[in-house]
C-alpha cells in the first residue's frame, strides 16, 4: 500500500470525489454546508440523526463513486490521540485498488495543535507493510488531497514527521527482513549506506574487535560464519562540541541460542532479535534528515549466535573489553554480552550525557509487563523520569524496574568476575540489567530498555498493522526534542 499526501494549493470547494470532513465531537455539520451539494447535506443530516454518535468516525456511502468521510474532534486531545484517529482513517479507507480523498483542512475544529500534522503521521505509520518477498505484487495507491489554506502543518512539521516515518520504517525493515538476508555481513554495509544521509559511519571488524579486546561479543558470534562487528554512528548538528547523547543496541540478527538451544517452537521469531539496533539505526536516520541540532552517537553491535563446532561454550570464560572476566553459564543470554562491550566502548571512546540501550533482551519482561510497557532500569532518575514521560506522549510506553546492589550477588561467579546469568532463578529481567550496569564505569547517566515485549506484534497494534513496530524510534526522538535540542 502506498500512501501520498498532496498538498494543493487551491482553496477547498464542493468536489465529485471522496472528501474527508471534521466536525466537533456532537457530530454538528452546521459549518460543512459550504462543502457539500443540498441534497448531500440533507441526506447525511438525517443519517446522523440514527447514527451511532459515540464513534469517533462515521463513513457514509452517497454513490459508487463518491463517500464522505466525517469524523468528529474533542477539544484539546492528546498528539498520540490525534495520531490513533488517522490510524484509524487508514482503516476505513484500505481497500480497492486506488482511492482518492479530498480532505478539507479548513474544516478541521478545536484548538488541537498541529493536528492535521499528527493526523497525517498516524496514518503513515498504519500504512506500513513488509510484503518485499511476495512474487505477486500489489500496486496499491492512496492519494489524499489537502484542501483549503488553514491548519496544513509548517513545512518544518512536514520534514520532521516525514523523518520520523522513513526514520521508524528503516527499523521496521530492518526487523522484517528473514536472517538469510540480514546477517551481520548485509547489516554492516546498510549501516554504511546512511552516509547519504550525513551519518559518519565507522565499522569495526574482528581484526579490529580483537585488537580493542572485545572478547565478550566476538565469543557471541564466534559460532557463525559470518563476521561480527561493532558500527558507530555520529551525528554532529550541534554548532558546539557539546557531549554527545549516546543511543546503544543489540544487534543479534538471529538467536539460535547456541548450545543452550532455544526450542524449535518460534524460533523462526529470533530474527527480530535485533530489534534494539534497529531502533538505534532508525532513530540516527531520522536525526539526519530532519537535520537535528543536537550532537548524537548510536552504537550496534552485530552478531549471528549460532550452533557449530566453533561455537561457544557454557563454562566457558571470556575477558569484555572493560577487563572485567565472565563465566559464560548460558550461551543464550547472549545480548548482554554483546551490550557488555558496547557499553563500555561507548563510554570510553564518546563520553557522552547519557547513553540509553535499548535490546530484546529477556523473555521475563514480558511475562512481567506482556506487550504495554518497555522495561526501563536506569541509574539516573532524571534520565528515567524524561524517558518516561516522552513515552507517554508518544504512547510508546516504559514502565521503572528496579535496580539494587543485593540483586549484584546473584551475578558473581566463583571462577571468574561474574557469570552471565542468574542461576538462582527469579528476577530474570533485574538481574540482566543489573550485569549490564557493572559496564558503566564512569557514573554516566544511563538507561536500558527492555523491548522484547514491543518490538514485534504479531496482531498488531494503533499504528501497526502486525509485524515489526519501529518501538522506539518515536520515544527517542521525543526524549531529544524536549529535553535537548
Amino acid at each position: 500500500m502506498s500512501i501520498k499526501i498532496n498538498y494543493l494549493n487551491k482553496s477547498s470547494s464542493k468536489t465529485s470525489a471522496n472528501l474527508v470532513l471534521f466536525s466537533n465531537e456532537k457530530f454538528n455539520i452546521s459549518g460543512l454546508k459550504k462543502y457539500l451539494s443540498n441534497s448531500e447535506f440533507s441526506y447525511i443530516d438525517d443519517l446522523l440523526k440514527t447514527s451511532d454518535l459515540k464513534k469517533k468516525l462515521l463513513v457514509f456511502e452517497l454513490t459508487s463513486k463518491k463517500k464522505i468521510v466525517l469524523i468528529s474532534i474533542k477539544n484539546d486531545l492528546k498528539s498520540s490521540d490525534v495520531e490513533n484517529l488517522g490510524a484509524e482513517f487508514y482503516g476505513r479507507i484500505n481497500y480497492g485498488k486506488n482511492s482518492e480523498y479530498f480532505l478539507i483542512s479548513d474544516s478541521i475544529v478545536g484548538k488541537n495543535e498541529n493536528f492535521l500534522g499528527h493526523f497525517l503521521h498516524g496514518l503513515k505509520l498504519k500504512s506500513y507493510e513488509f510484503k518485499k518477498y511476495k512474487t505477486k505484487k500489489e500496486t496499491r495507491l492512496i492519494d489524499i488531497n489537502v484542501l483549503g489554506n488553514k491548519n496544513k502543518p509548517s513545512n518544518q512539521n512536514q520534514l520532521k514527521f516525514k523523518a520520523l516515518e522513513e526514520g521508524t520504517f528503516y527499523a521496521r525493515d530492518l526487523v522484517s527482513e528473514p536472517g538469510n538476508v540480514l546477517h551481520p555481513d548485509e547489516y554492516a554495509k546498510r549501516i554504511s549506506s546512511l552516509k547519504k544521509d550525513g551519518l559518519k559511519i565507522n565499522v569495526f571488524d574482528e581484526k579490529k574487535l580483537k585488537k580493542l579486546g572485545m572478547h565478550a561479543l566476538l565469543g557471541v558470534g564466534q559460532g557463525s560464519i559470518r563476521g561480527s562487528y561493532l558500527v558507530t554512528m555520529e551525528w554532529n548538528g550541534a554548532k558546539n562540541n557539546s557531549k554527545p547523547l549516546a543511543f546503544v543496541g543489540k544487534g543479534v540478527c538471529f538467536d539460535t541460542g547456541g548450545y543452550s538451544l532455544k526450542p524449535a517452537r518460534f524460533m523462526e521469531d529470533m530474527t527480530y532479535d535485533m530489534a534494539g539496533s534497529a531502533t538505534v539505526v532508525g532513530l540516527m536516520k531520522s536525526l539526519a534528515l530532519r537535520k537535528a541540532k543536537i550532537n548524537a552517537v548510536g552504537v550496534v553491535g552485530l552478531v549471528e549466535n549460532m550452533v557449530s563446532g566453533n561455537a561457544q561454550r557454557p563454562g566457558d570464560i571470556v575477558k569484555s573489553y572493560s577487563g572485567k572476566t565472565i563465566e559464560i553459564l548460558n550461551t543464550d543470554a547472549e545480548g548482554r554480552l554483546v551490550l557488555a562491550d558496547a557499553l563500555t566502548f561507548t563510554e570510553k571512546k564518546f563520553k557522552p550525557k547519557f547513553i540509553v540501550d535499548l535490546a530484546t533482551l529477556t523473555g521475563a519482561i514480558i511475562v512481567c509487563l506482556g506487550s504495554e510497557y518497555a522495561g526501563l532500569f536506569s541509574n539516573d532518575d532524571k534520565l528515567s523520569k524524561q524517558i518516561f514521560n516522552a513515552g507517554e506522549k508518544v504512547e510508546e510506553k516504559v514502565w521503572r524496574m528496579p535496580l539494587h546492589k543485593n540483586y549484584d550477588k546473584l551475578m558473581n561467579s566463583k571462577n571468574a568476575d561474574m557469570q552471565n546469568i542468574n542461576y538462582v532463578g527469579g528476577a530474570g529481567s533485574t538481574t540482566a540489567a543489573q550485569f549490564l550496569q557493572r559496564f558503566i564505569l564512569n557514573k554516566t547517566p544511563w538507561a536500558h530498555l527492555d523491548i522484547a515485549g514491543m518490538a514485534f506484534s504479531k496482531y498488531g497494534g494503533a499504528l501497526n498493522s502486525g509485524g515489526a513496530t519501529g518501538f522506539g524510534v518515536r520515544l527517542l526522538n521525543e526524549l531529544i526534542e524536549e529535553n535537548y535540542e
